[in-house]
């Protein structure tokens, strides 16, 4: 059974940066694409980023184009996400996701295994 752990959550000031990581155990790493989702209070769970099981291939919302990156460490079986320039609007639960699909990575229903969220608080 594939598990995910997510970390590197926390509180931080507009403008800063942070870095979370996600490592999957359970099954071969590199068989999965990831992505990165998250959830604020009273909102739906959305789309932050995915990459594809090689990493060769990225996709982002448009919300946080070019202020995040997603990257993976095939070796590490680790998965990170670099925030920069965070805006209070970044706030949320972020959740990391694995799929055998190769497409439509922006689509939470691909997805089957989800991690248990890290939380990122962002202060105005």
């Amino acid at each position: 059974q594939v598990q995910l752990v997510e970390s590197g959550g926390g509180l931080v000031q507009a403008g800063a940066s942070l870095r979370l990581s996600c490592v999957l155990s359970g099954r071969p790493f590199s068989s999965y694409a990831l992505g990165w989702f998250r959830q604020a209070p009273g909102k739906d769970r959305e789309f932050v980023a995915a990459i594809s099981w090689s990493g060769s291939s990225t996709r982002y919302a448009d919300s946080v184009k070019g202020r995040f990156t997603i990257s993976r460490d095939n070796a590490k079986n680790t998965v990170y996400l670099q925030m920069n320039s965070l805006k209070p609007e970044d706030t949320a639960v972020y959740y990391c996701a694995a799929t055998i699909y190769i497409d439509y990575l922006h689509i939470i229903g691909q997805y089957d295994y989800w991690g248990q969220g890290t939380q990122v608080t962002v202060s105005s």
